[in-house]
Protein backbone atom coordinates (compact mmCIF):
# COMPACT_ATOMS: atom_id res chain seq x y z
CA UNK A 1 0.00 0.00 0.00
CA UNK A 2 2.80 2.28 1.10
CA UNK A 3 3.94 1.64 -2.72
CA UNK A 4 1.06 2.68 -3.78
CA UNK A 5 0.50 6.10 -2.21
CA UNK A 6 4.12 6.97 -3.70
CA UNK A 7 3.48 6.41 -7.15
CA UNK A 8 0.12 8.60 -6.70
CA UNK A 9 2.05 10.97 -4.82
CA UNK A 10 5.21 10.67 -7.51
CA UNK A 11 2.19 11.15 -10.63
CA UNK A 12 0.61 14.61 -8.76
CA UNK A 13 4.18 15.88 -9.17
CA UNK A 14 4.88 15.14 -12.52
CA UNK A 15 1.31 16.53 -13.45
CA UNK A 16 2.28 19.45 -11.63
CA UNK A 17 5.43 19.84 -13.35
CA UNK A 18 4.17 19.91 -16.68
CA UNK A 19 1.35 22.14 -15.72
CA UNK A 20 4.05 24.56 -14.05
CA UNK A 21 5.60 24.61 -17.52
CA UNK A 22 2.50 25.42 -19.25
CA UNK A 23 2.15 28.17 -16.95
CA UNK A 24 5.72 29.42 -17.44
CA UNK A 25 5.71 29.56 -20.80
CA UNK A 26 2.12 30.96 -21.54
CA UNK A 27 2.83 34.20 -18.94
CA UNK A 28 6.65 34.50 -20.33
CA UNK A 29 5.06 35.21 -23.80
CA UNK A 30 2.02 37.53 -22.17
CA UNK A 31 4.44 40.03 -20.46
CA UNK A 32 6.94 39.88 -23.65
CA UNK A 33 3.36 40.69 -25.39
CA UNK A 34 3.20 43.88 -23.27
CA UNK A 35 5.90 45.35 -25.17
CA UNK A 36 5.00 47.46 -28.13
CA UNK A 37 6.06 46.05 -32.08
CA UNK A 38 7.25 48.34 -34.78
CA UNK A 39 4.02 49.38 -37.28
CA UNK A 40 3.99 48.26 -40.46
CA UNK A 41 5.33 50.68 -43.49
CA UNK A 42 2.46 51.08 -45.98
CA UNK A 43 3.78 52.84 -48.66
CA UNK A 44 6.42 51.77 -51.30
CA UNK A 45 7.71 53.39 -54.90
CA UNK A 46 7.04 49.60 -56.27
CA UNK A 47 4.51 47.06 -55.83
CA UNK A 48 4.56 43.22 -56.52
CA UNK A 49 1.64 41.26 -58.59
CA UNK A 50 -0.27 39.47 -55.94
CA UNK A 51 -2.95 37.12 -55.79
CA UNK A 52 -5.33 36.84 -53.01
CA UNK A 53 -6.80 33.32 -52.93
CA UNK A 54 -9.77 31.97 -50.77
CA UNK A 55 -10.14 28.61 -50.32
CA UNK A 56 -13.65 27.87 -50.31
CA UNK A 57 -15.84 24.62 -49.25
CA UNK A 58 -19.34 25.00 -49.23
CA UNK A 59 -19.82 28.02 -48.72
CA UNK A 60 -22.41 30.13 -51.08
CA UNK A 61 -23.90 32.98 -49.94
CA UNK A 62 -20.61 33.72 -47.10
CA UNK A 63 -18.15 33.78 -50.29
CA UNK A 64 -19.54 36.06 -52.20
CA UNK A 65 -19.94 38.94 -49.47
CA UNK A 66 -15.92 38.27 -48.82
CA UNK A 67 -15.19 38.70 -52.98
CA UNK A 68 -17.09 41.58 -53.18
CA UNK A 69 -15.22 43.46 -50.23
CA UNK A 70 -11.96 41.91 -51.60
CA UNK A 71 -12.73 43.26 -55.12
CA UNK A 72 -13.03 46.79 -53.68
CA UNK A 73 -9.86 46.77 -51.83
CA UNK A 74 -7.42 49.64 -52.55
CA UNK A 75 -4.36 48.40 -53.99
CA UNK A 76 -2.20 50.68 -56.21
CA UNK A 77 -0.70 47.44 -58.08
CA UNK A 78 -2.07 44.72 -59.72
CA UNK A 79 -3.91 42.07 -57.18
CA UNK A 80 -6.23 39.23 -58.57
CA UNK A 81 -8.85 37.99 -56.17
CA UNK A 82 -9.29 34.20 -56.65
CA UNK A 83 -11.75 31.74 -55.71
CA UNK A 84 -10.62 28.08 -55.18
CA UNK A 85 -14.18 26.34 -55.59
CA UNK A 86 -14.44 22.91 -53.59
CA UNK A 87 -18.53 22.21 -53.95
CA UNK A 88 -20.13 25.91 -54.60
CA UNK A 89 -23.04 26.06 -56.74
CA UNK A 90 -22.93 26.79 -60.42
CA UNK A 91 -24.46 29.86 -59.89
CA UNK A 92 -22.35 31.07 -57.43
CA UNK A 93 -19.48 30.16 -59.49
CA UNK A 94 -21.02 32.48 -62.32
CA UNK A 95 -22.00 34.75 -59.93
CA UNK A 96 -18.63 35.53 -58.82
CA UNK A 97 -17.46 35.46 -62.46
CA UNK A 98 -19.56 38.32 -63.39
CA UNK A 99 -18.26 40.39 -60.00
CA UNK A 100 -14.70 39.87 -61.24
CA UNK A 101 -12.92 37.50 -59.70
CA UNK A 102 -11.44 34.15 -61.20
CA UNK A 103 -12.69 31.08 -59.66
CA UNK A 104 -10.93 27.59 -59.90
CA UNK A 105 -12.97 24.78 -59.19
CA UNK A 106 -11.21 21.67 -57.87
CA UNK A 107 -12.74 18.50 -57.29
CA UNK A 108 -11.21 15.73 -54.87
CA UNK A 109 -12.35 12.71 -53.23
CA UNK A 110 -11.11 13.78 -49.78
CA UNK A 111 -10.85 17.41 -49.77
CA UNK A 112 -7.89 19.54 -47.57
CA UNK A 113 -7.34 23.12 -47.59
CA UNK A 114 -3.82 22.24 -48.27
CA UNK A 115 -4.43 20.60 -51.65
CA UNK A 116 -6.87 22.41 -52.75
CA UNK A 117 -3.92 25.69 -52.56
CA UNK A 118 -1.31 23.63 -54.37
CA UNK A 119 -3.64 22.80 -56.94
CA UNK A 120 -4.40 26.81 -57.70
CA UNK A 121 -1.28 27.52 -57.20
CA UNK A 122 0.07 25.39 -60.45
CA UNK A 123 -2.17 26.40 -62.52
CA UNK A 124 -1.61 30.46 -61.73
CA UNK A 125 2.28 29.49 -61.49
CA UNK A 126 2.74 30.91 -64.78
CA UNK A 127 0.73 34.06 -64.26
CA UNK A 128 3.47 36.79 -63.01
CA UNK A 129 2.63 36.54 -59.35
CA UNK A 130 4.70 37.45 -56.82
CA UNK A 131 2.96 36.91 -53.67
CA UNK A 132 0.00 35.40 -52.39
CA UNK A 133 -1.94 36.14 -49.65
CA UNK A 134 -4.39 33.29 -48.47
CA UNK A 135 -8.00 34.22 -46.53
CA UNK A 136 -10.91 31.69 -45.34
CA UNK A 137 -13.88 31.87 -47.16
CA UNK A 138 -15.49 34.45 -44.01
CA UNK A 139 -12.67 37.36 -44.13
CA UNK A 140 -12.13 40.75 -44.62
CA UNK A 141 -9.37 42.66 -45.69
CA UNK A 142 -8.93 45.89 -43.10
CA UNK A 143 -7.44 49.26 -44.46
CA UNK A 144 -4.30 49.35 -46.27
CA UNK A 145 -3.54 45.43 -45.91
CA UNK A 146 -2.41 44.95 -49.75
CA UNK A 147 -0.13 47.94 -49.22
CA UNK A 148 1.32 46.69 -45.87
CA UNK A 149 1.61 43.41 -47.54
CA UNK A 150 3.37 44.82 -50.53
CA UNK A 151 5.88 47.04 -48.34
CA UNK A 152 6.82 43.90 -45.98
CA UNK A 153 7.79 41.25 -49.32
CA UNK A 154 9.95 44.91 -50.85
CA UNK A 155 12.00 44.57 -47.43
CA UNK A 156 12.81 41.21 -48.28
CA UNK A 157 10.49 38.73 -46.21
CA UNK A 158 9.27 35.78 -47.51
CA UNK A 159 6.25 34.86 -44.91
CA UNK A 160 3.92 37.63 -43.28
CA UNK A 161 1.27 37.09 -40.74
CA UNK A 162 -1.13 39.61 -40.43
CA UNK A 163 -3.32 40.38 -37.28
CA UNK A 164 -6.28 38.29 -37.72
CA UNK A 165 -9.03 39.81 -35.35
CA UNK A 166 -12.92 39.08 -34.79
CA UNK A 167 -15.94 40.73 -37.22
CA UNK A 168 -18.76 39.48 -35.15
CA UNK A 169 -19.28 40.00 -31.39
CA UNK A 170 -22.94 39.32 -31.81
CA UNK A 171 -23.28 36.35 -28.92
CA UNK A 172 -21.67 36.04 -25.66
CA UNK A 173 -20.15 33.11 -27.17
CA UNK A 174 -18.54 34.40 -30.25
CA UNK A 175 -17.09 37.54 -27.76
CA UNK A 176 -15.03 34.46 -26.22
CA UNK A 177 -14.18 33.20 -29.15
CA UNK A 178 -12.67 36.58 -30.02
CA UNK A 179 -10.81 37.04 -26.83
CA UNK A 180 -9.58 33.39 -26.94
CA UNK A 181 -7.96 34.85 -30.89
CA UNK A 182 -6.67 37.90 -29.25
CA UNK A 183 -4.80 35.78 -26.18
CA UNK A 184 -3.22 33.75 -28.71
CA UNK A 185 -1.92 36.91 -31.02
CA UNK A 186 -0.90 38.11 -27.54
CA UNK A 187 0.84 34.48 -26.48
CA UNK A 188 1.91 32.94 -30.33
CA UNK A 189 2.35 36.12 -32.85
CA UNK A 190 2.90 39.60 -30.99
CA UNK A 191 4.40 38.46 -27.85
CA UNK A 192 6.95 36.18 -30.35
CA UNK A 193 7.71 38.77 -32.39
CA UNK A 194 8.63 41.07 -29.36
CA UNK A 195 11.37 38.80 -29.10
CA UNK A 196 12.34 38.20 -32.72
CA UNK A 197 10.91 34.74 -32.88
CA UNK A 198 8.50 34.29 -35.72
CA UNK A 199 4.94 34.59 -34.90
CA UNK A 200 2.52 31.03 -35.37
CA UNK A 201 0.89 30.83 -38.94
CA UNK A 202 -3.29 31.10 -38.06
CA UNK A 203 -4.27 29.78 -41.39
CA UNK A 204 -5.48 32.47 -42.73
CA UNK A 205 -4.08 36.61 -43.45
CA UNK A 206 -1.05 34.93 -44.05
CA UNK A 207 0.86 35.89 -47.11
CA UNK A 208 4.11 34.23 -49.17
CA UNK A 209 6.55 34.53 -51.65
CA UNK A 210 4.90 32.89 -54.78
CA UNK A 211 7.72 30.68 -55.68
CA UNK A 212 8.45 29.93 -51.52
CA UNK A 213 4.70 29.19 -51.50
CA UNK A 214 4.59 26.50 -54.01
CA UNK A 215 7.34 24.81 -53.01
CA UNK A 216 5.99 25.02 -49.25
CA UNK A 217 2.45 23.20 -50.45
CA UNK A 218 4.60 20.48 -52.43
CA UNK A 219 5.47 19.44 -48.74
CA UNK A 220 1.91 20.15 -46.69
CA UNK A 221 0.30 16.51 -47.57
CA UNK A 222 -3.10 15.84 -46.61
CA UNK A 223 -2.95 16.94 -43.30
CA UNK A 224 -5.48 18.84 -41.70
CA UNK A 225 -3.28 21.57 -40.35
CA UNK A 226 -1.67 22.71 -43.04
CA UNK A 227 -0.49 26.21 -41.46
CA UNK A 228 0.72 24.00 -38.48
CA UNK A 229 2.58 22.34 -40.83
CA UNK A 230 3.96 24.94 -42.90
CA UNK A 231 5.23 26.30 -40.07
CA UNK A 232 7.63 23.37 -39.13
CA UNK A 233 8.97 23.49 -42.80
CA UNK A 234 9.51 27.63 -42.58
CA UNK A 235 11.45 27.32 -39.23
CA UNK A 236 13.26 24.11 -40.61
CA UNK A 237 13.99 26.34 -43.74
CA UNK A 238 15.28 28.56 -41.12
CA UNK A 239 13.08 31.38 -42.42
CA UNK A 240 11.69 34.51 -40.17
CA UNK A 241 7.83 34.86 -40.47
CA UNK A 242 7.15 38.76 -40.13
CA UNK A 243 4.09 39.55 -38.13
CA UNK A 244 2.16 42.72 -38.68
CA UNK A 245 0.20 43.57 -35.59
CA UNK A 246 -1.16 46.80 -36.68
CA UNK A 247 -2.75 45.10 -40.55
CA UNK A 248 -6.13 43.66 -39.51
CA UNK A 249 -7.98 40.74 -41.37
CA UNK A 250 -11.40 40.32 -39.85
CA UNK A 251 -12.65 36.77 -39.11
CA UNK A 252 -15.63 35.25 -38.28
CA UNK A 253 -15.74 34.17 -35.03
CA UNK A 254 -17.90 31.06 -33.60
CA UNK A 255 -21.64 31.48 -31.64
CA UNK A 256 -22.46 28.60 -31.03
CA UNK A 257 -20.54 25.34 -28.37
CA UNK A 258 -21.16 23.06 -31.06
CA UNK A 259 -19.98 24.40 -33.93
CA UNK A 260 -16.52 25.57 -30.94
CA UNK A 261 -16.72 22.09 -30.73
CA UNK A 262 -16.06 21.15 -33.90
CA UNK A 263 -13.88 23.64 -34.68
CA UNK A 264 -11.58 22.44 -31.91
CA UNK A 265 -11.92 18.73 -32.68
CA UNK A 266 -10.31 19.59 -36.03
CA UNK A 267 -7.43 21.90 -34.21
CA UNK A 268 -6.91 19.20 -31.40
CA UNK A 269 -6.47 16.03 -33.82
CA UNK A 270 -3.60 18.88 -35.99
CA UNK A 271 -1.78 19.43 -32.83
CA UNK A 272 -1.31 15.83 -31.59
CA UNK A 273 -0.32 15.08 -35.07
CA UNK A 274 2.38 17.77 -34.93
CA UNK A 275 3.37 16.16 -31.71
CA UNK A 276 4.20 13.16 -32.56
CA UNK A 277 5.75 13.64 -35.70
CA UNK A 278 8.43 16.62 -34.37
CA UNK A 279 8.66 16.39 -30.75
CA UNK A 280 12.17 13.85 -31.42
CA UNK A 281 13.09 16.59 -34.48
CA UNK A 282 12.43 19.20 -32.58
CA UNK A 283 14.93 17.89 -30.04
CA UNK A 284 17.77 17.53 -32.54
CA UNK A 285 17.03 21.11 -34.36
CA UNK A 286 17.38 22.06 -30.70
CA UNK A 287 20.95 21.08 -30.60
CA UNK A 288 21.56 22.28 -33.97
CA UNK A 289 20.90 26.21 -32.80
CA UNK A 290 17.70 25.94 -34.27
CA UNK A 291 15.76 27.50 -31.89
CA UNK A 292 13.08 28.48 -34.37
CA UNK A 293 12.04 24.92 -34.43
CA UNK A 294 11.99 23.98 -31.19
CA UNK A 295 9.89 26.75 -30.42
CA UNK A 296 7.13 25.47 -32.53
CA UNK A 297 7.63 21.55 -31.09
CA UNK A 298 7.16 23.17 -27.92
CA UNK A 299 4.32 24.93 -28.65
CA UNK A 300 2.47 21.27 -29.58
CA UNK A 301 3.53 20.28 -26.28
CA UNK A 302 1.24 22.29 -24.64
CA UNK A 303 -2.28 22.13 -23.00
CA UNK A 304 -5.45 23.88 -24.51
CA UNK A 305 -5.61 27.04 -22.48
CA UNK A 306 -9.25 26.41 -21.89
CA UNK A 307 -8.59 22.82 -20.37
CA UNK A 308 -5.31 23.77 -18.48
CA UNK A 309 -7.67 26.70 -16.79
CA UNK A 310 -10.60 24.04 -15.93
CA UNK A 311 -8.04 21.54 -15.09
CA UNK A 312 -5.79 23.97 -12.38
CA UNK A 313 -8.92 25.32 -11.09
CA UNK A 314 -10.13 21.57 -10.23
CA UNK A 315 -6.35 21.01 -9.03
CA UNK A 316 -6.50 24.09 -6.62
CA UNK A 317 -10.17 22.90 -5.48
CA UNK A 318 -8.76 19.24 -4.12
CA UNK A 319 -5.26 20.60 -2.71
CA UNK A 320 -7.27 21.88 0.43
CA UNK A 321 -8.25 18.05 1.00
CA UNK A 322 -5.85 15.70 -0.53
CA UNK A 323 -2.42 14.64 1.05
CA UNK A 324 -0.69 13.92 -2.44
CA UNK A 325 1.63 15.64 -4.40
CA UNK A 326 2.17 19.12 -4.25
CA UNK A 327 0.52 21.56 -1.50
CA UNK A 328 -2.31 23.99 -2.11
CA UNK A 329 0.19 26.87 -2.51
CA UNK A 330 1.70 25.53 -5.55
CA UNK A 331 -1.96 24.81 -7.29
CA UNK A 332 -2.98 28.27 -6.27
CA UNK A 333 -0.17 29.84 -7.22
CA UNK A 334 -0.70 28.23 -10.93
CA UNK A 335 -4.60 28.36 -11.18
CA UNK A 336 -3.72 32.56 -10.48
CA UNK A 337 -1.15 32.32 -13.42
CA UNK A 338 -3.32 31.21 -15.90
CA UNK A 339 -5.86 33.54 -15.15
CA UNK A 340 -3.10 36.71 -15.11
CA UNK A 341 -2.04 35.28 -18.35
CA UNK A 342 -5.30 35.44 -19.85
CA UNK A 343 -6.52 38.72 -18.64
CA UNK A 344 -3.27 40.73 -19.65
CA UNK A 345 -3.82 39.04 -22.66
CA UNK A 346 -7.39 40.21 -23.74
CA UNK A 347 -7.31 43.93 -24.91
CA UNK A 348 -8.34 46.67 -22.88
CA UNK A 349 -10.98 47.57 -25.38
CA UNK A 350 -12.44 44.52 -24.43
CA UNK A 351 -12.68 45.06 -20.93
CA UNK A 352 -15.09 48.34 -21.84
CA UNK A 353 -17.77 46.25 -23.71
CA UNK A 354 -20.25 44.14 -21.09
CA UNK A 355 -20.56 41.24 -23.40
CA UNK A 356 -17.12 40.61 -21.81
CA UNK A 357 -18.89 40.13 -18.52
CA UNK A 358 -21.12 37.93 -20.14
CA UNK A 359 -19.29 35.86 -22.15
CA UNK A 360 -17.27 34.64 -18.92
CA UNK A 361 -19.99 32.63 -17.80
CA UNK A 362 -19.51 30.81 -21.46
CA UNK A 363 -16.41 29.69 -20.19
CA UNK A 364 -17.73 25.99 -18.79
CA UNK A 365 -19.64 25.35 -21.79
CA UNK A 366 -16.50 25.65 -23.97
CA UNK A 367 -14.42 23.40 -21.48
CA UNK A 368 -17.50 21.07 -21.46
CA UNK A 369 -16.96 21.28 -25.41
CA UNK A 370 -13.15 21.19 -25.12
CA UNK A 371 -12.98 17.77 -23.41
CA UNK A 372 -15.98 16.48 -26.23
CA UNK A 373 -13.33 17.79 -29.28
CA UNK A 374 -10.40 15.64 -27.17
CA UNK A 375 -12.53 12.30 -27.00
CA UNK A 376 -13.43 12.74 -31.17
CA UNK A 377 -10.32 13.90 -32.32
CA UNK A 378 -10.53 9.80 -34.17
CA UNK A 379 -13.78 11.88 -36.00
CA UNK A 380 -11.21 13.71 -38.17
CA UNK A 381 -9.84 11.02 -40.04
CA UNK A 382 -13.18 9.87 -41.15
CA UNK A 383 -15.10 13.17 -42.48
CA UNK A 384 -13.95 17.13 -43.24
CA UNK A 385 -15.56 18.68 -39.71
CA UNK A 386 -15.51 21.96 -41.75
CA UNK A 387 -16.81 24.94 -39.53
CA UNK A 388 -19.98 26.28 -40.80
CA UNK A 389 -19.99 30.03 -41.87
CA UNK A 390 -23.06 32.42 -41.39
CA UNK A 391 -23.05 35.75 -43.63
CA UNK A 392 -21.97 38.05 -40.71
CA UNK A 393 -20.77 41.15 -42.90
CA UNK A 394 -19.53 43.25 -39.77
CA UNK A 395 -16.04 43.80 -40.98
CA UNK A 396 -16.54 47.63 -39.79
CA UNK A 397 -16.05 46.63 -36.19
CA UNK A 398 -11.73 46.93 -35.99
CA UNK A 399 -11.23 45.18 -33.18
Amino acid sequence: MELIYKIIHLLFWILAVYLSFNCLYLLFFAIAGLFPLAGAEKKSSTHKKIVVLFPTYHADEVIIDSVRAALAHEYNGVANIVVIADGLLSRTVERLEAMGAEVIEVFFEKSTKGKALLYAIEKLKDRGFEVALVLDVDNLMGPDCLEAVNSSFQQGHKVVQLHRTAKNLDTSFAFLDACNEEVNNQLYRKGQAVLGLSPALIGSGMAFDYSYFHSLLKNVGETIGEDKKMDFLIAGDRVKVAYLNDIFVYDEKVSSASVFTTQRTRWLASQVEFLRTYTAIGIKELFKGNVEFFNKTIQTMLMPRILLLGLLFIMALQSFFNPFGPGKGLWLTLFISICVTLLISIPVRFYKDKKLYLAIWQIPRAMIGMVIALFSIGKVKKSNLVTPHQNTNAGGNKN
